[in-house]
């Protein structure tokens, strides 16, 4: 069984993406494993991490997509961050670059979806 993970906020801070959690956790024992999904629904980015009893899904809402946008522009590494305790996403970078290739004009995501991800990353597909 996956557990969640929200996301509430991101920030650029000494040149690292932080995705901040909704609430204090303690981040060892997770493990980046470079892998993401879409959740259309939710109109959100999932990134997956490992943990000894199964995975856990980092969902990250589409309120904190300009500020990624900025980090992947800037080429920066990205962390989870939980009140100060940070573990880097391998690969996210790379991750969400494939997805919003994948997104943008592709009715598969639902048009909410497609339309957000074009309009939010637009500057970082051309």
């Amino acid at each position: 069984m996956s557990q969640r993970i929200k996301i509430t906020n991101a920030k650029i801070e000494n040149n690292e993406l932080l995705l901040n959690t909704e609430t204090k956790m303690k981040l060892d024992g997770l493990a980046a494993t470079g892998q993401m999904l879409v959740d259309s629904d939710q109109l959100s980015f999932i990134y997956i991490v490992d943990q000894e009893d199964g995975y856990r899904y980092v969902t990250i809402p589409d309120g904190t997509w300009s500020v990624i946008k900025e980090g992947l522009d800037a080429g920066i590494d990205t962390f989870l961050n939980s009140d100060g305790e940070k573990l880097k996403l391998e690969g996210f970078g790379t991750e969400m670059e494939y997805l919003i290739a994948n997104i943008t004009g592709n009715s598969n995501y639902g048009e909410e979806m497609v339309t957000k991800v074009e309009e939010v990353f637009a500057a970082t597909l051309a």
